[in-house]
């Protein structure tokens, strides 16, 4: 068995205009889908969130 996905939740708790949080990178919606996803949709969301980052021009660490 796996380890279920952490919350990439950074505590920069800020949407932006496009409901894109500043910090993680999560849309408003995955957000809120956080609390009830199975792991196959948090590893979804955490796929979205990176190339959002990356999009954006921010490095993962």
């Amino acid at each position: 068995m796996s380890n279920p996905p952490e919350s990439p939740c950074i505590s920069i708790c800020s949407l932006d205009q496009n409901d894109v949080c500043e910090g993680c990178f999560r849309t408003g919606n995955e957000i809120v889908d956080w609390f009830t996803a199975d792991d196959d949709r948090k590893r979804e969301i955490l796929e979205a969130s990176t190339q959002r980052r990356k999009d954006a021009g921010f490095s993962i660490f």
